[in-house]
């Protein structure tokens, strides 16, 4: 259903919901309730398992997934993403808190709770300078290989807890690994084999068989999503059944009951001082992971996505989280894919799961105290396996190098040196691949290709050319990055050419001409001058000519002249 414009555009422009509330049919409630049903299942297991990710307790994933969803809903302008915790954000809280000068400070809670309020204050800070588009400084390269980078990390940290191990400190030592992995839990490891069968089992095999016997669409996606919550489900019977705690099998353990009270107590200034840089990390990724996912489903089905008003609707839902004991939130992928394909029309459908989600804390907390952890490790691992995308470097290396060594770079660095270094890392090198490419910009030597008025390339084309003129496309805007660089070139094309009586700047790629890029071509003007030859210009662009004609450099080239088409030049010229 494509995004409209309504007679109260600046109510609607601030909330959204008013919008898609005008057009939203007696027929859309059932598949949005089915789609809230079925994310609502998602939303059990995940909340739970993305707060051990971080390192938090079990409720702040769960209370992460009620009121902020439901503020998402009244002020984005998506209509399917789905908000609440991210495994990607999970572990980059989990990097904050295991950091010495966070953790001396003690009380992770707190600062999980500062980070939710810093983020979202972050991001409407954003919203009123206006810097949606910003998003477009991080490449999708560098973002790819953050992805990566962070999907590892967190297959690293869920590994040991799949045998029921913790984290190893055997560093580079092979000798000691055997008696590490000697204290493996037998109960904790067959756990965790069976929730990963099931879980791999329930994607494309039980979707293969289910769409072979004929089930319909909607409903092959509903089944194939349950694997999570039946893996709680039966690892929690299995718990009860044989008593496996006993056992040293981790579980949850006891999640109050109840809503959270709304409260601001969390608020602490020098906590806060210190957690800010972290914060503005989270508050990126969690705009770039969500903008993203949020085009995708927005462009299949033709609707429009607002970037500065996703800031606003995610500030605010972080600023809920903060204020509800909640973790920082973001869309996530899988849940909002799930969403999507159970049918959705509107947020009604995480309105309608964050409903459900609320009456399971409320009444049914209890039932998660003994979710078998080795579980949900199990669940986050099948769930951020498929963001391991190592191919795609190799991709995106043959296609730009540029790009590709950007991407593994940050890969590389989010692995060896941090989340946000690899993302700074990953940053710089992007912005120094682009100024090298923008100060070696492409130049063309061009020919006529015969009986046309066309002009290529003399090395890709077989063209007409003349000794005495000398015809330059220059591929880029110019500027003081690049104008040393077309100097040289121009003066080693002449040294060839020592016939050459005219040069004519073909400057059809050409949306630019900086000041200090216009000096050098007044000098080089004066040099072909004195040596008895002429500048022309030919094809220049309506701007670049208004900021020509403001200066003196069309009258210095006399004899030379400025040419509107290059065909013109060389009729006169050649």
């Amino acid at each position: 259903m494509p995004y409209t414009h309504y007679k109260t555009p600046h109510l609607a422009q601030f909330f959204p919901i008013i919008g898609w509330l005008k057009t939203y049919r007696r027929q859309d409630i059932s598949d949005d309730l089915f789609a809230g049903i079925i994310t609502a299942i998602l939303l059990v297991p995940q909340g739970i398992a993305y707060a051990i990710l971080a390192g938090l307790p079990p409720q702040l994933g769960l209370y992460a997934s009620i009121l902020p969803p439901i503020a998402y809903a009244l002020l984005g302008t998506s209509r399917t993403l789905s908000v609440g915790p991210v495994s990607i954000a999970a572990i980059m809280i989990a990097g904050v808190l295991t950091a010495p000068e966070v953790s001396a400070l003690g009380n992770p809670v707190q600062s999980a709770l500062i980070l939710s309020a810093e983020s979202g204050l972050m991001m409407l800070l954003m919203a009123l300078l206006r810097l949606g588009g910003w998003v477009n400084f991080i490449s999708h390269p560098v973002l790819a290989g953050f992805t990566s980078g962070a999907a590892l990390l967190i297959i690293g940290s869920q590994l040991p807890q799949l045998v029921g191990l913790k984290a190893p400190s055997c560093g580079i030592d092979m000798d000691c690994y055997p008696h590490y992995l000697s204290d493996a839990n037998t109960s904790t490891s067959l756990i965790s084999i069976l929730s990963l069968s099931l879980l791999l089992f329930f994607g494309k095999p039980m979707t293969t068989l289910l769409k072979k016997s004929g089930v319909t669409l909607s409903l092959v996606t509903a089944i194939s999503k349950c694997g999570p919550l039946l893996v709680v489900i039966l690892g929690t019977l299995a718990v009860n059944r044989f008593n496996l705690a006993e056992q040293a099998v981790a579980v949850v353990g006891n999640i109050p009951s109840g809503f959270p009270k709304l409260n601001t107590d969390f608020i602490d200034l020098q906590k806060g001082r210190l957690l800010l840089p972290y914060s503005a990390f989270i508050a990126l990724i969690a705009y770039v992971e969500s903008i993203a996912i949020a085009k995708v489903t927005a462009n299949l089905r033709g609707q429009k996505i607002i970037p500065n008003q996703e800031l606003i609707a995610l500030g605010v839902a972080n600023m809920v989280a903060a204020i509800s004991g909640g973790m920082p939130v973001a869309g996530g992928f899988s849940r909002t894919m799930v969403n999507f394909s159970a049918g959705a029309h509107t947020q009604m459908a995480m309105l309608i799961a964050a409903g459900f989600l609320a009456l399971s804390v409320i009444f049914f907390s209890p039932w998660f105290a003994d979710i078998p952890k080795p579980a949900l490790a199990a669940i986050i691992l099948v769930a951020v396996f498929r963001l391991v995308r190592i191919k795609h470097i190799f991709h995106t290396w043959n296609y730009d190098s540029a790009d590709g060594k950007a991407e593994l770079a940050t890969l590389l660095g989010v692995l060896l040196l941090g989340i946000e270094e690899g993302i700074a890392l990953g940053i710089v090198l992007t912005i120094v691949c682009h100024l090298r490419k923008t100060s070696h910009p492409h130049i063309a030597i061009v020919g006529r290709i015969p009986d046309t008025e066309h002009y290529r390339n003399i090395q890709r084309h077989n063209v007409e050319t003349w000794h005495h003129l000398l015809l330059v496309r220059i591929d880029e805007s110019i500027t003081f990055a690049n104008i040393s660089f077309i100097e040289d070139y121009l003066d080693a094309e002449l040294k060839r050419r020592p016939d050459t009586r005219h040069i004519v700047l073909i400057f059809t790629s050409v949306s630019d001409i900086d000041t200090t890029a216009l000096e050098a071509l007044e000098l080089f003007n004066q040099s072909v001058q004195a040596s008895g030859k002429t500048l022309n210009v030919s094809e220049a662009k309506g701007p670049v000519l208004d900021k020509l004609q403001k200066t003196d450099f069309i009258e210095q080239l006399k004899p030379g002249k400025v040419f509107f088409r290059t065909e013109d030049a060389v009729k006169e010229l050649g």
